[in-house]
């Protein structure tokens, strides 16, 4: 087992008193290859003070007994029934779980796990995730590099008039692959014109032309983890409105890169930037939260928004991505990835934000 594995099952292992539970069951398959780095489609998890269970079935058994250690791996396609079984004799009173199940996988755990208080936790190992390990935030940085060299190679790619959007965003996807990248972190959005208003407007096959503006919005799996950024560019020409909006959101960008640390609250996060565009007169148009954490998920926690609690920590990998949208005309965004430090923070997505006319 890596040090960085040992290391997350420690702190899963120190969190069980304070989450007041005996043991925990983990079923999400991302959790599992955080604390094992098993990445099959089939895993369960125990994990109590006495014992370490990872029950597999048969087309996985080999894989796990090759990458799983200090577990003991039982291949069954009954996984609760089989914990339940083995655990039988530990005199363990309060069982938890992750709230976010099915009904159906609540139904089995009940009948199985009838003679214990199951407690449902949310978000237990997600907190554990929240902070990332050198071996973590490496990945995340090569990440971005794809991403990186991806958005320079999408700019001689567009030609106005003869590229849709749906073009553009292909070549990212596949671009992305060829530098490296297992796939794509979320659907790529490429907005152009009217469209570039819809903060989360995907790839259509509209062609992009003269005198619009692009919003791209793309990231990457590498090695499990993701990068996600956004840049925004202009096609032709470039209008005063449209150069003083992009200034806008550059200079609210840049403020939160020049604050972000480890201390700063999240609601502080949120309003850093916020306060550039409303002061500026686009406040209305700022229309969404100033960003998220990432890792194994493209959305993991924190989250930002003014009402928010909690503060940043070092070893967060967040993202920063203001924007203005102006309904059935345009819109922009800029996104950069940064890892917060406890003096600052670092800019991860180095892909060029000065305002760029194709």
């Amino acid at each position: 087992m890596s040090n960085y594995l040992a290391k997350r099952l420690a702190k899963f292992e120190a969190a069980l008193d304070e989450a007041g539970v005996d043991g925990i069951l983990v079923t999400n398959l991302t959790n599992i290859y955080y604390l094992t780095g098993f990445s099959g489609t089939s895993a369960t998890l125990f994990i109590s003070k006495k014992r370490r269970i990872f029950v597999t079935d048969a087309r996985y058994t080999l894989i796990a007994k090759s990458v799983v250690k200090d577990f003991d791996i039982l291949d069954n396609r009954d996984a609760l029934g089989e914990i339940a079984k083995v655990i039988a004799d530990d005199k363990l009173a309060t069982i938890g779980f992750d709230s976010q199940v099915t009904y159906g996988f609540y139904q089995q755990l009940s009948q199985n796990f009838a003679d214990y208080e199951l407690k449902s936790l949310t978000g237990f190992v997600e907190k554990l995730r929240m902070i990332k390990d050198d071996s973590e935030i490496a990945t995340i940085r090569h990440a971005c590099s794809i991403s990186d060299k991806a958005f320079i190679d999408v700019l001689d790619f567009i030609k106005p008039g003869q590229t849709t959007e749906l073009q553009v965003a292909n070549f990212l996807d596949f671009r992305m692959r060829e530098y490296g990248a297992s796939g794509v972190s979320f659907e790529t959005i490429a907005a152009s014109g009217y469209r570039s208003a819809m903060p989360h407007g995907v790839a259509s096959d509209k062609v992009i032309e003269t005198g619009e503006s692009l919003t791209l919005d793309f990231g990457c799996y590498y090695n499990h983890y993701v990068s996600d950024m956004t840049r925004t560019v202009h096609i032709g020409q470039v209008t005063d409105q449209e150069r003083e909006i992009y200034d806008v959101v550059l200079r609210a960008n840049q403020a939160l890169i020049e604050k972000a640390k480890a201390g700063l609250s999240f609601a502080d996060f949120d309003g850093i930037p916020r306060s550039v565009i409303a002061e500026a007169g686009y406040g209305p148009h700022f229309t969404h939260s100033i960003g998220h954490g990432m890792g194994l998920d493209v959305h993991e926690i924190p989250y930002f928004g003014p009402a928010s609690t909690g503060q940043l920590e070092v070893g967060m990998v967040v993202t920063d991505e203001p924007g203005i949208y102006l309904d059935n005309q345009y819109g922009l965004r800029i996104e950069d990835d940064l890892l917060i430090t406890e003096t600052g923070c670092e800019v991860l997505t180095l892909a060029p934000k000065e305002l760029i006319v194709l």
